[in-house]
């Protein structure tokens, strides 16, 4: 009697219990099955814990999962259509201006160092320009073109053509070379006016960087009124735009254009970024451009005598501080201190001198 308390509990507990609620307890017969049976319940109730403590531990760890990101939300269909406009923008500006630039490969002679007068291979370098006019002025940096033996061109067709030297301004960096095309086939930027440029507003760039034709970037005007040391280092290049527009090797020569398609600049420098090794100059994100109305003032002069002839003064000074209008006895700390008068400059025939403290200045008397 006990085997049989002990089935009926364990199939009460499984649910079976009226399975075997006709066997006779007396009968051996049915004690064996029972315990065969009540083996194989137990094996599956144990089974069952399993699966159920497997369950809750799977439940568990699915709990523990980050919650999935919700799909993107998609874009609403103003913003494709702003989208559309900004592609369709930077495309129209590139096919209208694309043709007007140009890709400049200039060849260097090099002689002997030791001075023997021999040619030794010839290096070449390469840069951008702008067509100016449909009389063949190309506009272009001065560093570009400067001590070229040959120039060439090759239009955005692949049209390529011998060019030759017309003048040049180092104190801008702006140069003038000139091809022999057909009218017809030249097609002018169009000029904008760089005093109307804003910082934040939209830049585009033309050109061949690193010899791959008629790259097209775009970035922001970054800052206004930068300046840039000249070749020779005397003088500073004012009014210089700042882009973030990629600028790189080869860039040189080629149009800053504005959104409607306008040069706003010509550009000419990058900050570079170097590998460990001292290789390939790169771009940083910072480009340089000589505003537009300074090239457009220098150009047509450049065409016609070669050269352009900049104001200047011709003396370098420092500003008067509070401790120089003490030292100098000076009334107060305004105006600029004569340091060094270039010999012949306008300001060495206007009898300016170091140290000089009142200049005359159309015919008045001015303390400085």
């Amino acid at each position: 009697m006990i085997i049989g308390i002990g089935l009926t509990f364990v199939l009460s507990a499984c649910g079976f219990g009226t399975l075997l609620s006709d066997a006779p307890a007396e009968s051996p017969q049915s004690v064996v099955p029972a315990a065969e049976s009540a083996e194989k319940l137990e094996a599956a109730a144990t089974d069952v814990a399993v699966k159920e403590a497997e369950t809750t531990e799977i439940q568990t760890s699915l709990q523990a999962l980050p919650t999935l990101a919700p799909s993107p939300t998609p874009l609403s269909e103003g913003a494709i259509a702003e989208a559309d406009a900004e592609e369709l923008l930077l495309i129209n500006i590139y096919e209208r201006v694309n043709p007007s630039v140009v890709n400049i490969v200039i060849t260097v002679e090099n002689e002997d160092s030791v001075g023997s007068g021999q040619n030794l291979f010839p290096t070449q370098g390469q840069g951008s320009g702008f067509v100016f006019d449909t009389q063949g002025h190309i506009v272009t940096n001065n560093h570009v073109v400067a001590d070229a033996e040959k120039i060439e061109v090759t239009f955005f067709d692949g049209t390529t053509l011998d060019a030759k030297f017309i003048g040049s301004d180092p104190d801008s960096d702006i140069a003038v070379i000139k091809v022999d095309a057909p009218p017809e086939s030249l097609r002018p930027v169009t000029w904008g006016d760089s005093d109307t440029v804003r910082v934040g507003q939209r830049a585009v760039a033309i050109g061949n960087p690193f010899g791959l034709a008629g790259t097209l970037t775009s970035g922001i005007i970054s800052a206004l009124g930068r300046s840039l040391p000249t070749e020779n280092g005397t003088f500073r290049i004012p009014e210089i735009i700042q882009t973030d527009a990629a600028i790189n090797p080869g860039n040189s020569g080629g149009p800053l254009l504005n959104s409607e398609g306008e040069v706003i600049g010509v550009n000419t420098a990058i900050v570079p970024r170097r590998n460990s090794f001292g290789g390939e100059r790169s771009f940083l994100g910072v480009g340089f451009a000589v505003p537009a109305n300074l090239a457009h003032r220098v150009v047509p002069s450049l065409i016609k005598e070669g050269k352009y002839q900049h104001p200047w003064i011709g003396f370098s000074g420092n500003t008067v501080t509070k401790e120089i209008a003490e030292a100098m006895d000076l009334p107060k700390a305004f105006g600029a201190l004569v340091v060094e008068v270039i010999s012949g400059s306008p300001a060495d025939k206007a009898g300016l001198r170091s140290g000089t403290r009142e200049v005359v200045f159309d015919n008045g008397l001015d303390t400085v």
